[in-house]
């Protein structure tokens, strides 16, 4: 099918152009990316400010003046964290997630936080009119009353009544929702999303304020429209939880002006978000001791370790093909673990049922984990509770040897801190730290043996 006059086709993942449509884009190989897209009208994008296509001249760098720019503080001790500091000027940041998972709640109390401070803030919705969210405001514990709220989603009038109003930082809830003129096509495609992006960039690098914007995922777990949406921002955030559970965590993937991988750790309550004082414990506070099947590990979220609970449950299986599930965890990296331990250490899962949970929501990403899945696993087939000041850190390898993990010293520091004694770790980690006692194991043999001890 070949493009209508005055369109082409972009392939949504990486932006390539193609004169027709295919199942597969020739620049990235992806499937079912490719989507027409109608091109500008004729005169309809302006060349640049004022006609003027020589723009500022080149300047040595070393002229440029620096270290001047401050942050913008939020208030929000978590969200400052995770941008960095705080909120750059002239930055723009996206904040992708599920529906309902908080990200306008969220952005909503930081708009309500700096208006307080005295930075003066739009809060533009295309989603909700100005009634509807007054009545979102009227529960929040953070009065959003002296926010300027907009309900637009012409991109024009947006630019429009924030370079009037002086508007320091500028919300936009979504950047699916908007549009511009200069371009035909309904809100959320590939070229209006891509376009709407590219002129709020512009704004913010050109006249100062920063702009956050709200963006939906697809059921792939990515920001819905381009991928080069991603690419055009400063900074990247993406709000994840379960709906049904009460924590939220803010993880940042892509951060021009701080660092990447960081996380942020909110409860939801009905009166608003609230940062997590104690974000490395947060998800072990309704763990129950004594119990087969259990074991924590410290995760790495960036520079900051977080102790979860792992839980297994091994059963004899009730019919057929015995059930893995595994609900935080890659069920292919479980089948390794039960692979593993079935051969390496004798253990006979083939007749059992395996059910792995990971508490809080959490996803362990990390092979370091592998230790503790370990434990839990050798604890529920022996009926046998793990200690409960234990902490278990390590890579299983397919020979079953117990590997190193890195920045273990401050993991540890951090199971220390929050009254652990004991931690299981490869029998190579040199380390040693206060006020908990190192278990070195070289493989998973000596597990039940240690377990037992």
């Amino acid at each position: 099918m070949a493009a209508k006059a005055g369109s082409v086709f972009r392939c949504s993942e990486c932006g390539a152009e193609q004169p027709k449509w295919g199942g597969r884009c020739d620049a990235c190989g992806a499937w079912n990316t490719l989507v027409e897209e109608p091109t500008g009208r004729p005169g309809g994008r302006a060349v640049g400010r004022s006609g003027d296509l020589t723009g500022r001249p080149p300047v040595r760098l070393s002229a440029v003046e620096g270290g001047g720019v401050g942050r913008w503080r939020t208030g929000l001790a978590e969200f400052d964290f995770v941008l960095g500091g705080g909120v750059v000027p002239g930055s723009v940041v996206l904040v992708g997630g599920e529906p309902g998972i908080g990200k306008s709640t969220l952005l909503l109390q930081c708009a309500a936080r700096l208006e307080r401070a005295g930075v003066t803030t739009l809060y533009v919705s295309g989603e909700e009119s100005p009634e509807q969210l007054r009545l979102r405001a009227d529960r929040l514990a953070d009065d959003p009353g002296q926010v300027h709220v907009l309900g637009e989603t012409r991109l024009e009038a947006i630019l429009h009544h924030a370079a009037a109003l002086g508007a320091r930082v500028l919300f936009l809830d979504s950047i699916q929702t908007s549009y511009t003129e200069a371009l035909e096509g309904a809100p959320g495609n590939v070229g209006q999303v891509r376009e709407c992006a590219a002129r709020l960039m512009r704004f913010a690098k050109e006249s100062g304020p920063a702009v956050l914007l709200v963006g939906h995922v697809t059921k792939d777990g990515g920001i819905a429209g381009p991928r080069t949406l991603e690419h055009i921002v400063d900074t990247v955030l993406y709000f994840e939880g379960e709906s049904s559970l009460d924590h939220r965590i803010l993880r940042a993937v892509k951060n021009r002006f701080g660092s990447v991988d960081e996380v942020g750790v909110f409860r939801m309550t009905g009166s608003g978000l609230e940062p997590v004082a104690e974000p490395a414990a947060a998800f072990l506070a309704s763990r129950v001791t004594g119990i087969s099947g259990s074991a924590v590990t410290a995760l790495m979220e960036g520079t900051r370790p977080m102790l979860v609970e792992v839980q297994a449950l091994a059963t004899k299986a009730g019919f057929g093909t015995p059930q893995r599930v595994a609900t935080g965890l890659d069920h292919r990296r479980l089948a390794l673990l039960l692979a593993v331990l079935e051969r390496r250490g004798g253990m006979p899962f083939r007749d059992l049922d395996v059910f792995v949970n990971v508490t809080g929501g959490v996803r362990l990403l990390e092979p370091s984990t592998d230790l503790a899945v370990t434990a839990a696993l050798v604890s529920s087939v022996a009926n046998r509770p793990v200690p409960a000041d234990a902490l278990f850190l390590g890579e299983v390898g397919l020979g079953g040897e117990i590997r190193p993990v890195a920045a273990i010293e401050r993991r540890l520091a951090e199971a220390a801190r929050q009254g652990f004694h004991r931690a299981f770790v490869s029998a190579r980690s040199s380390v040693a730290a206060e006020g908990i006692v190192v278990v070195g194991m070289a493989g998973i043999g000596e597990l039940a043996g240690q377990l037992a001890a």
